[in-house]
């Protein structure tokens, strides 16, 4: 790569530059010219080569040569987009410019005084490619010069995309170029695939890590509810100004979507080529996810009458999330489906081939395209449902949950698998499909079980409740309320599964859990909504559930008995003392692990993690809809007192209102894990701590939805026990004969209609989505480290 001596003429200049204490003009070309001109260096020797300090030093004491630097590179980019390069030296200027500036942009937007300096004109400058009748002379701000030469460059014959001359003499001009014959890669929109070239790629990858640091400006600005604020790289450069919008889009697209980390080469032989395309492929995801942002992803709202200059339009359009909206065709989903549960599985693949292909690392960015995807596109959302390719999607991403549930690292990549599960939950296609048996066998830490994929669900979201660390508390109502979302839809739980349900409610149910917090009892709700829901829509082939209810009746008893008096309060609390743990981790069979499979294992220490705002809760994350006769869902409006929904109809029918004081009713109030933690320790010691009243605990006993449970119990308890004792049976598949051809109608209460609690974006999820988007996006670049020891001030980064 570099030469020794270029390496040592480049930190030549870096020295002079950093101990120069006068400007060096913008003409003199001999000094900047030594910066890129006769060097061939890696982005790995800039970063090596321009230590951080050298950079905040110029910053500090000699700014304008900061600056002239800046404009320098830029300059050369957008004089190497009008030329298109035609000699290997100009692409060589072109590499080292884009090296420079990405390893010097952190510390332009981790200054507040300097973070404006991109977006200020420059006399004269940046006149490419506008017809010279803007009214100052077409002088653009820096930023619009920069964004605009990259574009350019993206579709630069010879160095990013193959050449279509006729003839030797032909020469294609930059200006009249049309991008979209010269798309990287077929899929959406396009249908021939270029050759390989991995020089294209490289060169592509460079262009495209400086296009990501460019948009980092966002890492720098602290976590805010304010949606309004756009990111000005991201609107400028997904604007109609960017006339390669639309092909670009799809290019990146297309290659995430097409790369098959096997099909590059036999297996075994993943070192050589595809170790370009995938690095492309991480930089082009990376892309696609912080683009794909619209006024922080809530729905336009009218602008208020205050605002009445920007009454246009809530904001710019951005084209990005604009193409992806309006990509309909089967085949187009099909492909980006298959594509990306393609790469969603091939870590897995990894547990049973070992070594056999490259075990790709991109799988957080890619399940945040899978969000986004669906997000703003709902006919790929149906299209995702219509088939049991969602499965695809579902299984790996329950490995990836099962895999992660006890590593506080990865807690992010919990909460966007759960996310996206809660997400699909609330259509009824969804449960439906999860009635497919599930065969294959990706070794897992779970116990052996032969059913369904609900079964997997069920087992999965089990093991994370029962093992995983503390931080996944405020997940247990999203994953409940996935199960409940589901469980009209489950034709036969297998009795694995139908056990591990039966011990999370009897783990939940213990007073000292439901005292201890003033959530608790909500998890106990959802549980009881989703036995009824299988009881009364699903009865039939749902014997093991019966029979488990059977079985622990006692938990039914005990919650309908539970003592709410001062004395039984006391006398709970005194028991949560001396057992802390979340739920008791004993009753619950452990059976043996599936074969092959590896424990889930805490992070290593010294492992970073970016830090995450809280998630609103679940009553702020979902709306309610209720699934009329013919299937149709109406929206269930919120009302002021939630209690005055409570008609004893709902009561009986189960469909409790979990979220009456769900007490995070704090709106937008954003605290990272650091503070969160501070704040509970404090008000743990506080006087102000909560504490469960007598009037609490009936103010939600009387609302527990029993009802068709005890009537269930109430009749076939007795004809169970008949049979034992007329059989001395002590087998249990004579009792689940039994319970097959039994039926309960007519015995049980009316139907109480299905109520889904389906996502709904707002500002607090879509400020989750940024911080865990950008924290990701800031562990995943560590060669070379393009933030590392920068003043990130959007999350912290924290060593485990």
């Amino acid at each position: 790569m570099g030469s020794t001596d270029s390496k040592l003429n480049f930190r030549k200049a870096v020295i002079q530059l950093t101990t120069k204490t006068q400007p060096v003009e913008a003409t003199d070309d001999a000094f900047w010219d030594q910066f890129w001109a006769d060097t061939a260096t890696t982005v790995q020797d800039v970063f090596a080569l321009v230590p951080a300090a050298e950079i905040r030093a110029v910053r500090e004491e000699s700014p304008s040569n900061l600056a002239t630097l800046c404009y320098k590179a830029v300059e050369k980019l957008v004089q190497g987009a009008e030329s298109g390069c035609p000699s290997e030296k100009e692409k060589q200027v072109i590499l080292n410019c884009t090296c420079i500036l990405t390893r010097i942009l952190p510390y332009i937007f981790e200054d507040q005084d300097w973070r404006g300096f991109f977006w200020s004109t420059v006399p004269g400058a940046g006149r490419a490619g506008t017809d010279q009748l803007d009214e100052d002379d077409g002088a653009r701000p820096l930023a619009e010069s920069l964004l605009l030469a990259i574009a350019d460059l993206l579709f630069c014959p010879d160095f990013t995309v193959h050449s279509h001359r006729r003839g030797p003499d032909s020469v294609e001009s930059m200006q009249s170029i049309d991008s979209c014959e010269y798309i990287w890669e077929s899929g959406v929109g396009f249908a021939q695939s270029p050759p390989l070239n991995y020089i294209h790629d490289l060169n592509r990858t460079e262009l495209l890590r400086l296009l990501l640091t460019c948009f980092s400006e966002a890492m720098y600005l602290p976590p805010s509810t304010d949606n309004s604020i756009l990111n000005p790289w991201v609107t400028f450069f997904c604007s109609t100004e960017n006339r390669h919008a639309l092909p670009l889009f799809t290019s990146l697209l297309n290659v995430v979507c097409a790369y098959d980390p096997v099909g590059y080469g036999i297996p075994y032989n993943h070192l050589l080529f595809s170790d370009y395309r995938e690095q492309l492929v991480e930089q082009a995801v990376q892309i696609l996810i912080v683009t794909l942002e619209h006024d922080g992803g809530v729905p336009h709202r009218p602008a208020s009458p205050c605002s009445m200059e920007d009454q246009e339009s809530a904001g710019p359009e951005n084209l990005f999330v604009n193409y992806l909206s309006r990509i309909h065709r089967e085949e187009d989903f099909d492909f980006v489906l298959k594509g990306l549960a393609r790469l969603l599985t091939n870590p897995l693949t990894q547990t049973y081939l070992p070594n056999s292909t490259k075990k790709i690392q991109f799988h957080q960015e890619l399940l945040v395209l899978f969000w986004k995807l669906c997000d703003f596109n709902k006919k790929f959302l149906f299209f995702v449902l219509k088939s049991s390719d969602v499965l695809d999607i579902l299984v790996p991403i329950l490995y990836y949950l099962n895999d992660a549930r006890a590593d506080q690292s990865r807690v992010g990549l919990m909460h966007i698998g759960v996310f996206i599960l809660l997400l699909l939950s609330g259509e009824r296609n969804f449960g439906v499909r999860l009635n497919k048996p599930y065969s294959i066998h990706v070794p897992m830490d779970i116990p052996v079980f032969t059913g369904t994929h609900a079964d997997l669900l069920i087992v999965v979201f089990h093991k994370i409740i029962t093992t995983g660390h503390q931080r996944l508390q405020p997940l247990y109502d999203c994953l409940l309320t996935i199960v409940v979302n589901v469980s009209p839809y489950l034709k036969s739980l297998s009795m694995v599964a139908a056990n591990k349900l039966l011990h999370l409610l009897e783990a939940f149910s213990t007073s000292w859990f439901l005292f201890s917090a003033a959530q608790n009892h909500h998890l106990v709700f959802f549980l009881l909504e989703a036995f009824n829901n299988i009881i009364q829509y699903q009865f039939d082939g749902n014997c093991n559930l019966v029979y488990a209810i059977i079985r622990k009746r006692n938990v039914f008893h005990q919650l309908a008995n539970l003592s709410s008096d001062p004395a039984s309060i006391q006398k709970a609390l005194q028991r949560k003392k001396k057992t802390p743990d979340v739920i008791s981790r004993t009753s619950s069979q452990e059976t043996v692990s599936m074969e092959g499979s590896h424990p889930a294992l805490p992070a290593e220490p010294g492992t970073l993690k970016a830090s995450l705002v809280a998630i609103p809760g679940i009553d702020k994350l979902t709306e309610k809809s209720q699934v009329s006769e013919d299937g149709t869902m109406v929206s269930v409006p919120k009302t002021e007192s939630s209690h005055a929904v409570q008609s004893d109809q709902s009561a009986a029918a189960g469909t409790s209102d979990t979220e009456s004081n769900s007490g995070r009713d704090s709106e937008d109030v954003f605290y990272t894990e650091a503070e969160m933690e501070r704040r509970r320790l404090s008000s743990a010691s506080s006087a102000s701590y909560w504490a469960p009243t007598p009037e609490w605990i009936l103010s939600w006993k009387c609302k527990l939805p029993l009802q068709t449970i005890m009537r269930l119990l109430q009749v076939l308890v007795p004809q169970v026990e008949k049979i034992c004792i007329d059989k001395g049976l002590t087998d249990e598949s004579e009792i689940l004969k039994f319970l097959q051809h039994g039926t309960l109608v007519g015995l049980l209460p009316v139907p109480h209609p299905i109520l889904i609690r389906k996502y709904q974006a707002n500002a607090g999820t879509a400020m989750w989505f940024r911080t865990y988007m950008w924290g990701v996006v800031y562990l995943r670049n560590v060669d070379p480290p393009i933030w590392y020891d920068t003043d990130v001030r959007l999350f912290e980064i924290q060593k485990m």
